[in-house]
């Protein structure tokens, strides 16, 4: 699956201005970015972060961080171990200060056949729009409503793509070209007599 993928090293280091990488080929990259479970810090608040030196010690600190989930994980049982971890972690400084862990929100992973003929109508609507085949990539995403639907309508749910990996996805610069927009609406027409045609 990864070996015709149109990726190498330097996309990465590109992306992230950066020659920085846990692993050293594409295919190991791809499975911790798309396969396996991960940990992401999304920053600190309270403490000082402008240019230059600063003596203040904060009297309360807030660090959020997300983890990505796989199928067969399930996210209760994530959520107790990674408190009970911090906790007595926390407990062995014998600091004085005090530690409180809490899940913001939680969702199920989801992962779907692709082989199902929803997603071969999909298929067909991208290589026509785009003029390209989809890598079916199998990538991380945080929108736990796709179980959701699957499960209470019992049918095949899939993700169509609009966007493009330097879009910033939930960050505070996250965008979508005018282009993608429009294709998106070709894409979404064209899925559905592809869809029709199944």
């Amino acid at each position: 699956m990864y070996k015709t993928l149109d990726f190498n090293m330097n996309d990465l280091f590109s992306a992230i201005d950066s020659k920085t990488s846990i692993f050293n080929n594409e295919t190991e990259t791809l499975m911790a970015r798309w396969r396996f479970p991960s940990l992401s810090l999304h920053g600190i608040e309270g403490a000082f972060y402008a240019p230059g030196a600063k003596t203040v010690i904060p009297a309360k600190v807030v660090g959020k961080f997300s983890i990505r989930t796989v199928p067969d994980q399930e996210p209760d049982q994530i959520t107790e171990l990674v408190k009970s971890f911090i906790q007595s972690e926390f407990s062995k400084l014998g600091s004085k200060n005090k530690i409180s862990v809490e899940c913001g929100h939680a969702g199920k992973s989801w992962v779907s056949d692709v082989e199902h003929w929803n997603f071969r109508a999909a298929a067909k609507a991208v290589e026509i729009v785009f003029g390209e085949k989809p890598d079916m990539t199998r990538e991380g995403g945080s929108i736990p409503v796709t179980l959701t639907f699957q499960d209470a309508l019992k049918k095949n749910v899939l993700l169509l793509p609009m966007g493009k990996s330097d879009d910033g996805a939930h960050s505070i610069n996250e965008k979508l070209d005018r282009k993608n927009y429009i294709d998106g609406i070709k894409l979404l027409s064209t899925y559905l007599h592809q869809v029709a045609l199944s």
